[in-house]
């Protein structure tokens, strides 16, 4: 873990939560026609964005492809803060050995 910086694994991450949440979406709209199970967990920081930070700026209704744009960009943003923050704590935790 310490061969790589903070940012490129949490890049890493967000790619790979992009990946899962655009999967999870395309089996749950073609597949599961709407109710595939853990479809709200997988999705979930996608999910938040949309409520609490696109709803309130975009009011109205707007279309599929914009939202699932905002959507994703959610999902790669929220997972790549959280991987970044975590791993920086990690390591400065494990940095600090007792003498």
């Amino acid at each position: 873990m310490s061969d790589f910086k903070a940012v490129t694994i949490a890049i890493y991450g967000g790619v790979l939560a992009l990946i899962v949440g655009l999967v999870a979406f395309s089996l749950n709209w073609n597949v599961w026609g709407g109710g595939m199970p853990g479809y709200k967990i997988l999705l979930f920081p996608g999910n938040i964005t949309l409520v609490y930070v696109w709803h309130p700026l975009l009011t109205e209704e707007i279309d599929f492809w914009p939202k699932l744009f905002l959507h994703s960009l959610g999902q790669f943003t929220v997972v790549s803060v959280t991987v970044w923050l975590i791993t920086v704590a990690v390591r400065r935790l494990l940095s600090v050995r007792p003498t």
